[in-house]
């Protein structure tokens, strides 16, 4: 299975210190008060366990998407849509 970059989006703000705790994604916190988590999941089940691990601090799950390789290599916003509602 094949590496793939996700950005996940949550409500409210982390520090940058938990980023070695979300196996070392990037945080980015927003102004209007969410934070993007950023990085490499290598397979399903790793994906459900940093899920997890926010589910466990009780923040909100605003969406997860998954990066096309091309477009995290050039920093595009173009997102494949995983929002949830």
């Amino acid at each position: 299975m094949t590496q793939e970059q996700y950005h996940i989006r949550v409500q409210g703000h982390l520090s940058p210190q938990w980023s070695d705790w979300f196996e070392g994604f990037t945080i980015t916190n927003s102004v209007d008060g969410e934070a993007v988590l950023s990085g490499i999941i290598l397979d399903q089940a790793a994906l459900f366990g940093l899920l997890s691990k926010i589910s466990n601090l009780g923040l909100p799950l605003l969406s997860v998407n998954r990066v096309e390789n091309e477009e995290a290599s050039h920093g595009t916003s173009d997102e494949e849509d995983s929002t949830l509602t």
